[in-house]
């Protein structure tokens, strides 16, 4: 097809105002820079047979105008020579950049898009291909839902406009640091609501109540016109929302859409889960003066789980909070445990589904993975809850009789219908303030069960198998909080391993022996997990089992008993 470079001028014929053209006197004589260069280049003719070109002009030099139109050729050159649908679409493409006066798009950038059959002339903006990104994907409710909330209050609001081949690490800096500037004044209207909260509580001292009346009517007329309480968006939910972004962007990768995915290469501060800590005496002094918390995840001792269970026993509900407290289900695993997979004679269970919620509806679903669907062991105080349980169960069917709901669940309403997940929630938090007790989330009584089985001996891979998780990792960073009693044994057993000369005793009096005492340099004894079925016993300080062997550390990181574990069981 035909195409060329020219020089042109904007001169015009002093008495007709038309455009001089090729016959402008000062281009036949060459003279320099007058003019500019411009180049055509015939394009596919239409369906229709109609002629069509590119034309673009203004190019300081023939170089330049050269240059411009070899790009055009390449474009035209992606289709085969017999592939008349491909020429139309090349063309279509070089008319509107034409009509738009755009830059000549990118050769590599177009041949991807040509061979994969995606659109030339159409440009996919981010916010369209996360919705349908989000249509198209087949997972939990609650998954989609929260990649809905980050794409709706987010990614759509801030980056949604720009378009997605366009993309790139600045544009994901600037939202973040976005994210972090709404903050800062989400923080400040918090502060300014609780104050104004607290003026809306109190009237002034010794003001006639009149007065106090109304002036308690202004404050709170003000308040009515701030802005609510709103959750600060913090480091792990900004992870969270890169990890939707990568993730969509990823599949726009896999279609051939984009090929890089900026998501990858934002740095953000780290969203580390908080490390669970003890409710230890010294910091529940410290939450009753001040009401602040340690940390997000608090763990109960044994001695307040006990206190927790004493006053569990009262409710209906009592062998649900049994279960997690003991063997770490889930709250949706819970409420959503079936019958069948049960077994009480064999003292196990099968998690192998679940109620969650959407919105406020619950549903049912699979575990939330392949591995939380698993078998898991019951201890014989579980057991005893359950079977209990399933007795008082059967006498709420009989009360009902034929209005009974048979869902097949281990825990319901008393009709036999679903048990909502919020309504343990709500019957954990009353029991635990009837308790006495500092606060924790239903949540961490699955952090107390991990506390527990590595108190009892339990290692990091036994964690992991109760609680269901893919890697020990998360066991090891979030759910062992080590009860101090068992932090004192391992110290012992880990000195007991250093055989000395003289024994090392704790006493001052002791440190002021004579040392010519001949000490005595016999082995110490060898302690041993005690057998399946024997009680374990405190004798002065020493723990043994029934049949009088010594029980406490095997190896260097297994079987640990601690003496306040043993006196528990």
């Amino acid at each position: 097809m035909k195409g060329s470079t020219y020089r042109r001028c904007h001169c015009r014929d002093a008495e007709t105002g038309k455009p001089l053209g090729a016959s402008c006197p000062k281009l036949k004589q060459k003279q320099k820079r007058h003019g500019t260069y411009s180049l055509r280049q015939e394009l596919p003719a239409r369906p229709d047979g109609k002629r069509r070109s590119f034309a673009r002009g203004g190019y300081e030099t023939k170089t330049e105008a050269q240059a411009d139109l070899d790009k055009v050729r390449a474009l035209l050159a992606l289709p085969d020579t017999d592939d008349a649908e491909g020429q139309h679409r090349i063309a279509e493409l070089l008319e509107k950049v034409a009509a738009e006066k755009a830059p000549l798009p990118d050769l590599e950038e177009t041949q991807r898009k040509f061979r994969t059959g995606q659109s030339l002339t159409a440009h996919t903006t981010v916010g369209e291909w996360l919705d349908q990104w989000l249509a198209a994907k087949k997972l939990r409710k609650t998954t989609t839902n929260g990649y809905s909330s980050h794409i709706r209050v987010h990614l759509k609001p801030r980056i949604g406009h720009i378009r997605l081949d366009r993309l790139n690490v600045g544009h994901l800096v600037e939202m973040f640091d976005g994210i972090a500037d709404d903050n800062e004044a989400i923080a400040a209207e918090n502060q300014a609501r609780r104050e104004q909260v607290a003026r809306c509580k109190h009237g002034r001292p010794g003001a006639p109540k009149a007065a106090e009346r109304e002036k308690l009517a202004e404050e709170r007329a003000k308040l009515a016109e701030m802005k609510p309480f709103r959750k600060l968006t913090g480091a792990a939910s900004r992870q969270r929302i890169r990890s939707t972004l990568r993730a969509a962007l990823n599949s726009a990768i896999a279609q051939q859409l984009i090929t890089f995915n900026p998501a990858g290469h934002v740095e953000l501060e780290s969203g580390k889960r908080p490390k669970a800590l003890l409710w230890t005496e010294e910091r529940v002094q410290r939450w009753l003066e001040t009401g602040e918390k340690p940390s997000a995840v608090m763990v109960w001792t044994p001695t307040q789980v006990g206190a927790f269970l004493d006053e569990a026993e009262k409710d209906r509900l009592y062998a649900f909070f049994h279960l997690i407290a003991f063997r770490g289900l889930r709250r949706g695993e819970g409420v959503g445990q079936d019958w069948t997979y049960v077994d009480l004679d064999g003292a196990n269970l099968t998690v192998a589904k679940e109620l969650v919620q959407d919105g406020w509806t619950p549903y049912e679903s699979d575990p939330k993975t392949d591995g939380s669907a698993a078998t898991i062991g019951l201890d014989s105080g579980t057991v005893a809850a359950l079977r209990a349980h399933r007795v008082r169960q059967n006498k709420e069917r009989l009360k009902w009789g034929a209005a009974w709901q048979d869902t097949g669940k281990v825990f319901t309403q008393e009709d036999g219908s679903w048990l909502h997940p919020e309504t343990v929630s709500e019957t954990f938090r009353r029991i635990s303030k009837a308790a006495g007790l500092p606060p924790i989330n239903l949540r961490d009584l699955r952090h107390v069960a991990a506390t527990l089985i590595h108190g009892g001996g339990g290692d990091i891979h036994t964690i992991k198998e109760t609680l269901r998780h893919s890697s020990g990792k998360l066991a090891s960073d979030t759910y062992t909080s080590l009860l101090p009693e068992v932090d004192r044994e391992v110290a012992e057993a880990a000195a007991r391993l250093v055989p000395r000369a003289r024994p090392v005793v704790a006493e001052s009096t002791a440190a002021h022996a004579s040392l010519t005492q001949k000490p005595e340099n016999k082995p110490s004894p060898r302690l041993e997990k005690p057998s399946r079925g024997e009680k374990m016993q405190v004798t002065d300080g020493a723990v043994t089992s029934s049949s009088g062997r010594p029980c406490g550390t095997r190896t260097h990181n297994q079987w640990i008993k601690s003496p306040l574990l043993c006196q528990l069981s």
